[in-house]
């Protein structure tokens, strides 16, 4: 079962990077600060459980060295102990695209807000981050099926 989930919860992943891949035109998208102030700044300002402080140069370093479209990508699909979305579901990749990029220049990085042709690569990267967690899943899932079935007693 909790495999079942946890990959329920990937798959319903996936939606939401394609809902928000057509998200309309008119809907005015929050700033990264704004997304900062309302969703990162409970771990990104203190540092809780080694989330990089937001302005710490040193922190951000080799994250910012992975390159913008990695980064946003890897965060917004959960990585170490950040959840997927900066656990809040109702954020549309862009918005959270955005503040990943104003968190990086406070701490020094030249980002500017993802274009589309930056969020065409942020969209491929976490799609493809997504795929590797799911096979990791599956394999995950097969090997107990097998522990499973060379655990039960003789009929």
């Amino acid at each position: 079962m909790p495999c079942e989930k946890t990959l329920s919860a990937r798959f319903a992943l996936i939606a939401a990077l394609a809902a928000s891949c057509s998200m309309p035109a008119t809907a005015q998208l929050r700033t990264g600060e704004s997304v900062y102030q309302s969703v990162c700044i409970a771990c990104h300002d203190t540092g809780v459980a080694h989330a990089p402080k937001t302005g710490d140069a040193q922190a951000w370093k080799p994250l910012i060295a992975e390159g913008q479209h990695i980064l946003s990508a890897h965060a917004f699909v959960g990585v170490r102990a950040m959840p997927a979305q900066g656990g809040d579901n109702q954020l549309s990749l862009e918005e959270f695209s955005r503040a990943v990029a104003w968190m990086a220049r406070s701490a020094g990085a030249n980002w500017q807000d993802p274009d589309a042709a930056m969020m065409h690569k942020i969209r491929l990267e976490a799609e493809k981050r997504l795929d590797a967690e799911i096979r990791a899943k599956q394999k995950l899932k097969a090997s107990l099926r097998r522990e499973d079935r060379q655990a039960r007693p003789p009929r």
